[in-house]
């Protein structure tokens, strides 16, 4: 599992050049894809939160999750959170991981997974 991890940093520093060490960045992306998965899931189950709020909190994910990527442009604005809990929440656009041939986890649609789940199988 913790080669799987580790490949994963390794991905994630070659496309964003983060310059953090690769587990540490994908511990701080484990930790906002987990807010974001409690958020949505709460919001599906009980629908206790309005949308503006899923929009505040939203902004808030995503601007931390830019803040560690440290990224702009065309690939910037590829990145969205995908607000359906039974599948990952932190994604990059499935077209631009195709047309960049992006080398990154990714789920049956083609998108990119910033924060995927490791069984070490």
């Amino acid at each position: 599992m913790y080669a799987q991890i580790l490949q994963h940093g390794e991905n994630l520093n070659a496309i964003f050049n983060t310059g953090l060490e690769p587990v540490k960045l994908c511990k701080k992306l484990h930790t906002l894809e987990h807010k974001i998965t409690v958020l949505t899931t709460d919001y599906c189950n009980t629908g206790n939160q309005h949308e503006e709020e899923i929009e505040v909190l939203k902004t808030k994910v995503l601007n931390l999750l830019f803040k560690n990527l440290k990224n702009e442009g065309e690939l910037y604005d590829s990145i969205f959170i995908n607000l359906d809990p039974r599948g990952y929440a932190l994604k990059i656009d499935d077209k631009y991981v195709r047309e960049k041939q992006l080398s990154i986890h990714t789920d049956m649609g083609g998108y990119g997974i910033l924060s995927p789940e490791f069984n070490g199988n």
